[in-house]
């Protein structure tokens, strides 16, 4: 009698235990809406102004009675932004090219090659994340300036080198990569050596191939960095020769002043390479998040 009588408390238990689960659930659910609706307002709130007339952003309308599209090529021509679009891409095309050079190489020899002091060397290597850019700006601009050692040229200000080459090392990136590589299993470098691969030709021919997920990872990260530089550019050169479209956005903002659309549109247009890389490299940057551990 004390069992059947136990029963429709247990039975009411998993029911409550069910209903809990879908509550918490649903308020999971609901904060994550709230902060996607946060995080995308802004970008929304940037597109639809983009696409008004002034009078309708003094006067504050969510969207637009007729989309001006004009508006964007008003910015593109008023700004020159044609000639910072062209600097920007050679920069991000050098930096990239620079990164992908040395993060692969040193991520795999941190990953697969044993040397003496390579734990404190990569320990050195991950404290370096912890130092904030503006520390080390200084330092990186007399080095630029060529006051601590003697560059050709004697200077590199206003030069393609000085908006590359400080960013062709990157922690993050090295330290990215040296966790993928150090989870390949040793059977497969095994296998390469008795094909006779050395180190070189194994990194060329098995462990890239198997790899475009992080390094995609590294490229979106990369990419993202050198496009949206603004501090160093605008530290480094003096000039429109080399300066990138973020520069020129921050130059077109104090010219266009209270013309609200085309500020704007201005700022669409500077995120749109963003978006299409993002977009085309989003499964692999998924799987590169996903599948990078955290083994020793």
């Amino acid at each position: 009698m004390d069992n059947l009588a136990a029963l429709p408390t247990t039975k009411k238990t998993k029911k409550d235990i069910h209903v809990g689960r879908i509550l918490g659930k649903a308020f999971l659910y609901l904060i994550l809406l709230v902060g996607a609706l946060i995080f995308i307002f802004p970008f929304f709130w940037m597109i639809s102004n983009s696409l008004m007339t002034l009078g309708e952003t003094i006067t504050r309308r969510f969207l637009p009675d007729v989309p001006q599209w004009i508006n964007y090529k008003e910015a593109w021509f008023q700004a020159s932004f044609s000639k910072y679009f062209l600097n920007s891409v050679l920069i991000t095309l050098g930096t990239l090219a620079g990164l992908l050079f040395t993060s692969i190489l040193a991520g795999y020899a941190f990953g697969r090659i044993d040397f003496k002091g390579k734990n404190v060397i990569f320990a050195l290597f991950l404290a370096t994340m912890m130092i904030p850019e503006s520390v080390t700006l200084i330092p990186n601009y007399l080095l630029i300036r060529g006051n601590v050692i003697p560059l050709p040229g004697g200077t590199w200000i206003n030069t393609y080198w000085a908006l590359t080459i400080p960013f062709m090392a990157n922690a993050f990136s090295i330290f990215l990569l040296r966790q993928f590589f150090a989870q390949i299993p040793n059977e497969l470098w095994d296998a390469a050596r008795i094909d006779g691969c050395d180190h070189l030709r194994f990194l060329v021919q098995v462990v890239m191939p198997i790899s475009k997920a992080p390094i995609m990872t590294v490229l979106l990260f990369g990419f993202t960095g050198a496009w949206n530089a603004f501090q160093w550019p605008l530290l480094v050169t003096t000039r429109d020769t080399w300066r990138p479209l973020m520069v020129g956005l921050h130059g077109f903002v104090q010219e266009a002043g209270p013309q609200t659309n085309l500020l704007m549109a201005g700022a669409v247009i500077t995120i749109i390479p963003i978006l299409v890389v993002y977009f085309l490299t989003q499964k692999q940057f998924t799987q590169g998040i996903a599948t990078t551990g955290l083994k020793g």
